[in-house]
């Protein structure tokens, strides 16, 4: 199993909207990076869900249901997406400075590539924000 971290502006798609719907197509990434990681994400991996721009926290943990595919958005079709399905909401957000403050996450690509969409968290990294928010 991987981990991930997707960014989201709530203005844009919210963690509420998400779970209000249930599964969402992750489309839209036009970063070549981002793009790599969207394809090696597999169904079961877990995602954590960050409100990026004005909240600056991760709120969730998502799933994986379906592996890269041709995004629907895009006229290319070197660009994907992935289908997200919403997990559990945090209990307290986990915030962009509570994260910059722990050591053991000092080199997670939230703070190294913090204009990245779509990032892999290592597995400790991964538990330690889940532990912040549960």
């Amino acid at each position: 199993m991987q981990y991930w971290l997707v960014k989201s502006e709530p203005e844009a798609y919210s963690w509420a909207r998400f779970v209000k719907e249930g599964r969402v197509c992750w489309d839209g990434v036009r970063n070549y990076q981002a793009r790599n990681n969207l394809q090696l994400m597999q169904p079961g991996d877990l995602v954590l869900f960050y409100h990026s721009v004005s909240e600056k926290a991760i709120v969730g943990m998502a799933k994986v249901a379906k592996a890269a595919y041709p995004d629907p958005s895009a006229d290319d079709p070197k660009w994907m997406a992935v289908d997200l399905v919403p997990e559990s909401e945090f209990k307290a957000p986990v915030t962009l400075d509570q994260i910059k403050k722990d050591p053991r996450l000092e080199n997670i690509a939230l703070l190294r590539q913090s204009r990245l969409s779509v990032m892999p968290l290592k597995a400790e990294e991964f538990d330690v924000l889940l532990a912040l928010g549960n």
